[in-house]
Protein backbone atom coordinates (compact mmCIF):
# COMPACT_ATOMS: atom_id res chain seq x y z
CA UNK A 1 0.00 0.00 0.00
CA UNK A 2 1.65 3.27 -1.09
CA UNK A 3 2.32 5.96 1.42
CA UNK A 4 3.86 8.86 2.17
CA UNK A 5 7.31 9.80 0.59
CA UNK A 6 8.39 12.91 0.83
CA UNK A 7 7.22 16.78 1.34
CA UNK A 8 8.31 19.43 -1.29
CA UNK A 9 7.09 22.43 1.29
CA UNK A 10 6.61 25.17 -1.24
CA UNK A 11 5.44 25.46 -5.32
CA UNK A 12 4.00 28.56 -7.12
CA UNK A 13 3.89 25.67 -10.19
CA UNK A 14 1.61 22.97 -9.11
CA UNK A 15 -1.26 24.50 -8.11
CA UNK A 16 -2.37 27.87 -10.32
CA UNK A 17 -2.83 30.97 -8.27
CA UNK A 18 -1.89 29.22 -5.11
CA UNK A 19 1.16 29.05 -2.79
CA UNK A 20 1.12 25.12 -2.04
CA UNK A 21 3.01 22.49 -0.58
CA UNK A 22 2.81 18.85 -2.44
CA UNK A 23 2.32 15.45 -0.52
CA UNK A 24 4.50 12.67 -2.56
CA UNK A 25 3.26 9.23 -1.99
CA UNK A 26 5.10 6.04 -2.77
CA UNK A 27 3.27 3.10 -5.36
CA UNK A 28 1.90 3.52 -8.78
CA UNK A 29 -0.26 1.03 -10.76
CA UNK A 30 1.54 2.22 -13.82
CA UNK A 31 4.93 1.94 -15.26
CA UNK A 32 5.01 5.06 -17.50
CA UNK A 33 8.42 4.13 -19.62
CA UNK A 34 9.11 7.96 -19.63
CA UNK A 35 7.75 8.60 -15.86
CA UNK A 36 10.48 10.62 -13.93
CA UNK A 37 10.33 9.68 -10.45
CA UNK A 38 10.96 5.66 -10.35
CA UNK A 39 11.90 6.23 -7.16
CA UNK A 40 8.69 7.20 -5.98
CA UNK A 41 6.59 4.74 -7.87
CA UNK A 42 9.14 2.36 -6.73
CA UNK A 43 9.78 3.26 -3.81
CA UNK A 44 8.72 2.96 -0.60
CA UNK A 45 6.70 5.66 1.68
CA UNK A 46 8.26 6.36 4.96
CA UNK A 47 7.20 9.49 5.97
CA UNK A 48 4.57 9.77 8.61
CA UNK A 49 0.99 11.42 8.40
CA UNK A 50 1.56 13.28 11.81
CA UNK A 51 4.89 14.63 10.90
CA UNK A 52 2.68 15.78 7.40
CA UNK A 53 0.04 17.49 9.83
CA UNK A 54 2.89 19.24 11.86
CA UNK A 55 4.34 20.71 8.92
CA UNK A 56 0.64 22.02 7.71
CA UNK A 57 -0.15 23.39 11.19
CA UNK A 58 2.68 25.56 11.01
CA UNK A 59 2.28 27.09 7.37
CA UNK A 60 -1.50 27.96 7.97
CA UNK A 61 -1.92 31.29 6.87
CA UNK A 62 0.95 30.85 4.99
CA UNK A 63 0.62 28.29 2.11
CA UNK A 64 -3.21 28.12 0.54
CA UNK A 65 -3.00 24.83 -0.86
CA UNK A 66 -1.90 20.87 -0.95
CA UNK A 67 -0.79 19.24 -4.30
CA UNK A 68 -1.45 15.14 -3.54
CA UNK A 69 0.80 13.37 -5.99
CA UNK A 70 2.67 10.61 -6.77
CA UNK A 71 3.03 7.60 -7.58
CA UNK A 72 -1.10 7.15 -7.78
CA UNK A 73 -1.98 8.96 -4.57
CA UNK A 74 -5.36 7.47 -5.05
CA UNK A 75 -4.13 3.85 -3.83
CA UNK A 76 -3.49 5.27 -0.79
CA UNK A 77 -6.20 3.87 1.61
CA UNK A 78 -6.15 6.64 4.02
CA UNK A 79 -6.24 9.29 1.60
CA UNK A 80 -9.96 10.55 1.97
CA UNK A 81 -9.22 11.14 5.62
CA UNK A 82 -5.72 12.49 5.21
CA UNK A 83 -7.51 15.33 3.06
CA UNK A 84 -10.44 15.67 5.26
CA UNK A 85 -7.64 16.90 8.53
CA UNK A 86 -6.21 18.84 5.61
CA UNK A 87 -9.02 20.43 4.20
CA UNK A 88 -10.45 21.43 8.10
CA UNK A 89 -6.96 23.25 8.66
CA UNK A 90 -8.35 25.41 5.37
CA UNK A 91 -6.31 24.09 2.48
CA UNK A 92 -7.69 24.17 -0.61
CA UNK A 93 -6.88 20.45 -2.26
CA UNK A 94 -5.50 19.56 -5.49
CA UNK A 95 -5.23 16.29 -6.95
CA UNK A 96 -2.55 14.54 -9.43
CA UNK A 97 -4.14 11.57 -10.78
CA UNK A 98 -3.48 9.05 -13.90
CA UNK A 99 -7.55 8.27 -12.96
CA UNK A 100 -7.17 4.66 -12.85
CA UNK A 101 -9.63 4.57 -9.02
CA UNK A 102 -12.63 5.99 -10.03
CA UNK A 103 -14.39 4.65 -7.55
CA UNK A 104 -12.05 6.83 -4.80
CA UNK A 105 -12.54 9.78 -7.01
CA UNK A 106 -16.38 9.52 -7.26
CA UNK A 107 -15.71 9.61 -2.99
CA UNK A 108 -13.84 12.52 -3.04
CA UNK A 109 -15.98 14.34 -5.38
CA UNK A 110 -18.98 14.04 -3.74
CA UNK A 111 -17.70 15.00 -0.11
CA UNK A 112 -16.72 17.90 -1.28
CA UNK A 113 -13.10 17.07 -0.77
CA UNK A 114 -11.35 18.23 -3.72
CA UNK A 115 -10.82 21.99 -5.32
CA UNK A 116 -8.89 20.52 -8.44
CA UNK A 117 -8.02 17.71 -10.24
CA UNK A 118 -5.49 17.48 -12.80
CA UNK A 119 -5.95 14.17 -14.74
CA UNK A 120 -2.82 12.05 -17.00
CA UNK A 121 -3.97 11.32 -20.06
CA UNK A 122 -1.62 9.15 -20.72
CA UNK A 123 -1.57 8.08 -24.42
CA UNK A 124 -4.46 6.45 -27.03
CA UNK A 125 -5.89 3.07 -25.88
CA UNK A 126 -3.56 0.70 -28.37
CA UNK A 127 -0.24 2.38 -27.01
CA UNK A 128 -1.66 1.67 -23.48
CA UNK A 129 0.25 -1.61 -22.97
CA UNK A 130 3.57 0.03 -25.17
CA UNK A 131 3.58 3.11 -22.66
CA UNK A 132 1.77 2.19 -19.41
CA UNK A 133 2.68 -1.34 -18.91
CA UNK A 134 -0.89 -2.45 -19.09
CA UNK A 135 -4.55 -1.80 -21.31
CA UNK A 136 -6.30 -2.50 -18.34
CA UNK A 137 -6.61 0.76 -16.80
CA UNK A 138 -7.90 2.29 -19.67
CA UNK A 139 -11.59 1.83 -18.73
CA UNK A 140 -11.07 2.70 -15.33
CA UNK A 141 -9.41 6.29 -16.44
CA UNK A 142 -12.29 7.11 -18.94
CA UNK A 143 -14.35 6.51 -16.13
CA UNK A 144 -12.74 9.22 -14.51
CA UNK A 145 -12.73 11.68 -17.40
CA UNK A 146 -16.15 11.29 -18.20
CA UNK A 147 -16.79 11.57 -14.33
CA UNK A 148 -15.16 14.83 -14.13
CA UNK A 149 -16.34 16.19 -17.22
CA UNK A 150 -19.29 16.16 -15.52
CA UNK A 151 -18.53 17.62 -12.15
CA UNK A 152 -16.56 20.23 -14.15
CA UNK A 153 -19.15 22.03 -15.90
CA UNK A 154 -21.54 21.78 -13.20
CA UNK A 155 -18.83 24.31 -11.57
CA UNK A 156 -18.10 21.78 -8.76
CA UNK A 157 -14.04 21.69 -9.21
CA UNK A 158 -11.40 22.75 -11.49
CA UNK A 159 -10.10 19.91 -13.39
CA UNK A 160 -7.41 19.76 -16.26
CA UNK A 161 -5.84 17.14 -18.77
CA UNK A 162 -2.41 16.92 -19.45
CA UNK A 163 -0.54 14.34 -21.51
CA UNK A 164 3.25 13.71 -20.91
CA UNK A 165 4.61 13.67 -24.42
CA UNK A 166 8.28 11.74 -25.84
CA UNK A 167 8.11 12.60 -29.28
CA UNK A 168 9.91 9.16 -30.39
CA UNK A 169 6.85 7.25 -28.60
CA UNK A 170 4.25 9.21 -29.36
CA UNK A 171 3.38 11.05 -33.12
CA UNK A 172 0.84 13.83 -34.16
CA UNK A 173 -1.42 11.53 -35.12
CA UNK A 174 -1.46 9.91 -31.82
CA UNK A 175 -1.85 13.09 -29.88
CA UNK A 176 -4.45 14.24 -32.55
CA UNK A 177 -6.86 11.55 -31.69
CA UNK A 178 -6.89 12.27 -28.38
CA UNK A 179 -7.57 15.65 -28.89
CA UNK A 180 -10.88 14.45 -31.65
CA UNK A 181 -11.40 12.22 -27.85
CA UNK A 182 -12.00 14.86 -25.88
CA UNK A 183 -13.69 16.97 -27.94
CA UNK A 184 -16.26 14.33 -28.71
CA UNK A 185 -16.54 13.37 -25.15
CA UNK A 186 -17.32 17.33 -24.41
CA UNK A 187 -13.77 18.44 -22.47
CA UNK A 188 -13.83 22.25 -21.72
CA UNK A 189 -11.00 23.88 -20.48
CA UNK A 190 -6.88 23.71 -21.23
CA UNK A 191 -5.82 20.46 -22.63
CA UNK A 192 -1.94 20.53 -21.67
CA UNK A 193 0.77 18.70 -23.39
CA UNK A 194 4.03 18.66 -21.53
CA UNK A 195 7.36 17.86 -22.86
CA UNK A 196 9.43 14.70 -21.11
CA UNK A 197 10.94 15.93 -18.19
CA UNK A 198 13.69 13.36 -17.80
CA UNK A 199 15.65 10.36 -19.86
CA UNK A 200 18.22 7.91 -19.52
CA UNK A 201 18.02 6.21 -16.01
CA UNK A 202 16.16 8.74 -14.50
CA UNK A 203 12.69 7.16 -16.06
CA UNK A 204 11.23 4.04 -15.15
CA UNK A 205 12.07 2.81 -19.13
CA UNK A 206 15.26 4.07 -19.44
CA UNK A 207 14.23 5.72 -22.48
CA UNK A 208 16.92 8.09 -24.29
CA UNK A 209 16.12 11.62 -25.60
CA UNK A 210 13.70 12.28 -28.57
CA UNK A 211 15.43 12.21 -31.39
CA UNK A 212 12.92 14.79 -33.05
CA UNK A 213 11.34 17.71 -31.79
CA UNK A 214 6.90 17.41 -31.88
CA UNK A 215 5.49 19.26 -34.44
CA UNK A 216 3.08 21.74 -33.16
CA UNK A 217 1.81 22.52 -36.69
CA UNK A 218 0.38 19.21 -37.53
CA UNK A 219 -1.57 19.19 -34.60
CA UNK A 220 -5.40 19.75 -35.25
CA UNK A 221 -7.05 22.91 -33.42
CA UNK A 222 -9.81 21.82 -31.01
CA UNK A 223 -13.38 23.32 -30.79
CA UNK A 224 -14.46 23.07 -27.45
CA UNK A 225 -11.04 23.65 -25.48
CA UNK A 226 -7.82 24.77 -25.69
CA UNK A 227 -4.56 23.44 -25.86
CA UNK A 228 -1.47 24.44 -23.79
CA UNK A 229 2.13 23.68 -23.52
CA UNK A 230 4.32 23.01 -21.06
CA UNK A 231 8.52 22.81 -20.92
CA UNK A 232 8.58 23.11 -25.00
Amino acid sequence: MPSLYEITPFSLLDYPGEMACIAWFAGCNMRCVYCHNPKIVEGKGEREEREFLSFLDKRVGKLSAVVFSGGEATLYAGLPDLIRKVKALGFKIKLDTNGSRPQVLRGLLAEGLLNYVAMDYKCPQTLMEKLVGTPKLWEPFRESLSMLIEQAAQGSVLFEVRTTIHPDLMSEEDLNWMIRDLDQIGYKGTYYLQNIAATGDKTIGNVAAPERKLDQSKLIEPSGFKLGFRNF
